[in-house]
């Protein structure tokens, strides 16, 4: 290890020293929720089958692979446009620090490929490995779901020849064998207005009379600039102005014969976060490229591939939040000041939790939609009008919350949060990715209103949460709040997306992430009986995030003893956990 990162620690002087560092503790077994929910979740044999590799990972994640990914984030990537010897040949230099990360990635965890192989796992197996995973490295997590979810849209819609073609490579595990993937869409007047892509797709006739679709034009955004494959929207010559005049098309990096395709590499992007992964400007000067379904339809298919990629981004932010949460858990149990540990000062206490319930609100939201999204593929409508609005609502809420618990997990640290030896910098960059990438807040929160008003998402995720609540026996005080405050904020996104009130969107979408999660958080502190912290923190979604609150109103009841085992991860009882609900409150 010590070749391609540097040990962090090894230079500390021995002795007491007041700043604690995380360093070689597991992130899976510090953190007793995530097994518990695991194995409610995938069944006692399936939890069972996983937990070594969730046990190994764990360790891992604070170890080596948090080294390598603070080497790889030092040491961004690195464009040569050149050979020594003069030659036009494009390649992008990556620290071995971060092909190290990439095959344990791609190659030991099959991140990109477990859901597309024969005995494919559960989507929450992929999901719950990319939660520890991004624990340690962020960027490469965005090139991982870029080739998972390339290659979930090139099976649903391309052409059976290019899947038979490049499946293979795509869901390979080894290492200097394997595609990797990317979504090269953006262009600088045609962000998240898609309607304004200016990309040229012509149809040419060589010589032969073989026919070839080429593109022309610039792409202002491309992540993972050097992957084997693309998907690239496109106009081709002819088609209406507008999304319907949009085409999808796949864009390989070599050509069959062994050639590069005709594209350039013009710059790497010197980015806030996700230093590790190379996001570049590019131009396309007649690459060839392979139509995917069909002209017109092209938005449409880029779609399910960028949902995907949203989910990705609330699982990341999800796991962003636990790692900062992680950390500052660790140092308040084990910093002192004035006499005490800083995790019992209740005004720590308080801050902790604060950072503790959105990570929590986060884990619940995409282990649901894990669980929903083979339900989708399968053809249940339900589940896909589900999936289609728990998708938007995780990648706006989770990765904006994402933005707050990393700074607040910075100041736990305080000055030495800082400085850029630790992990706090690294993941206050990375958190401001997720509500700016595959559509910023705004554009996520109108997608909202939007599988409301025309999709009708709305009332199947009534349904579906209301059958949460009445698979458990919930406490009557519980059900009957959560039951009429769900009615409440159905009422009103609804009226917000019939009337277009835009201005209200983000508000309205922000209430209906956290009823849902507070349901969803609710019925596993039941399943989870006789450990009640889950319907705790329900009951406080509840009370800080959806009821009216007087802000110079002082508590009714002495909630220090539920904060005190919330944040030191204690088993909560049912009487401590009723204690956190609201009283008198219901509407």
């Amino acid at each position: 290890m010590n070749d391609i990162a540097r040990d962090p620690v090894t230079a500390l002087p021995v002795g007491p020293q007041n700043i604690p560092d995380s360093q070689g503790i597991n992130f899976f077994r510090v953190d007793p929720d995530f097994a518990g929910l695991l194995r409610l979740h995938l069944g006692e044999a399936q939890y069972r089958a996983l937990e070594p590799q969730l046990d190994a990972l764990g360790q891992r994640a604070s170890d080596e692979l948090d080294a390598w990914a603070i080497s790889a984030d030092h040491n961004p990537p690195l464009l040569r446009h050149r050979t020594r010897r003069g030659e036009a040949r494009q390649s992008i230099d990556k620290h071995p620090a971060y092909v190290a990360l990439e095959r344990v990635a791609y190659a030991e965890l099959g991140l990109a490929s477990m859901s597309h192989v024969g005995n494919a796992q559960p989507a929450l197996v992929k999901y719950a490995l990319t939660y520890l995973f991004v624990q340690a490295e962020f960027g490469l997590c965005c090139p991982v779901s870029m080739t998972d979810s390339l290659t979930r849209t090139l099976r649903k819609f391309g052409d059976p020849t290019l899947v038979a073609r490049y499946l293979p490579k795509l869901t390979s595990r080894d290492f200097d064998a394997l595609y990797q993937g990317a979504m090269f869409m953006t262009e600088q007047a045609a962000g998240s207005d898609v309607a304004r892509i200016a990309t040229r797709a012509a149809l040419e006739t060589a010589p032969d009379g073989t026919r070839t679709w080429r593109l022309y034009g610039d792409k202002w955004f491309c992540s993972n600039a050097d992957a084997d494959l693309a998907m690239v929207l496109a106009r081709p010559d002819g088609a209406p102005s507008g999304i319907r005049g949009l085409a999808l098309f796949l864009l390989p990096r070599t050509l069959r014969d062994g050639t590069r395709n005709q594209y350039r590499i013009v710059r790497l992007k010197d980015k806030l976060g996700s230093r590790s992964m190379a996001s570049g400007e590019i131009v396309l000067e007649g690459a060839e490229a392979y139509l995917i379904g069909e002209i017109g339809r092209g938005f449409h298919q880029m779609a399910d591939m960028i949902n995907m990629s949203r989910l990705s981004n609330g699982v990341r932010a999800a796991g962003l939040m636990r790692r900062a949460t992680t950390e500052a858990l660790h140092i308040a149990g084990r910093r002192e000041a004035f006499g005490r540990k800083l995790i019992d000062m209740p005004l720590m206490q308080r801050q902790l939790l604060k950072m503790l319930l959105p990570t929590e609100q986060a884990r619940s939201m995409f282990m649901h939609i894990a669980q929903l999204l083979p339900l989708a593929d399968a053809g249940d409508e339900h589940a896909a009008k589900c999936v289609r609005i728990l998708t938007p609502m995780i990648k706006f809420r989770a990765c904006r919350d994402a933005r707050r618990v990393t700074g607040d997990a910075m100041e736990v640290r305080g000055g030495t949060g800082y400085i850029e030896e630790w992990s706090d910098a690294r993941l206050v960059r990375d958190a401001h990715l997720g509500s700016i990438w595959e559509g910023t807040s705004n554009i996520v929160a109108l997608d909202i209103a939007r599988a409301v008003k025309r999709e009708g998402a709305l009332e199947p995720l009534r349904t579906y949460l209301l059958g949460l609540l009445e698979s458990v026996t919930v406490p009557p005080q519980s059900d009957a709040q959560l039951r009429a405050t769900l009615d409440r904020v159905c009422h009103t996104i609804d009226h917000v997306a019939e009337t277009g009130g835009d201005e209200l969107v983000r508000q309205a979408g922000s209430a209906l992430y956290h009823i849902a999660t507070a349901i969803l958080m609710a019925v596993e502190g039941v399943r989870l009986a006789p450990d009640y912290r889950r319907l705790a923190l329900a009951h406080l979604v509840l009370r800080h995030k959806l009821l009216p609150v007087d802000p110079l109103a002082l508590p009714e009841d002495d909630s220090a003893l539920l904060s005190d085992a919330l944040v030191k991860q204690r088993e909560v009882a049912f009487a401590l956990a009723m204690q956190a609900l609201p009283r008198g409150r219901a509407q």
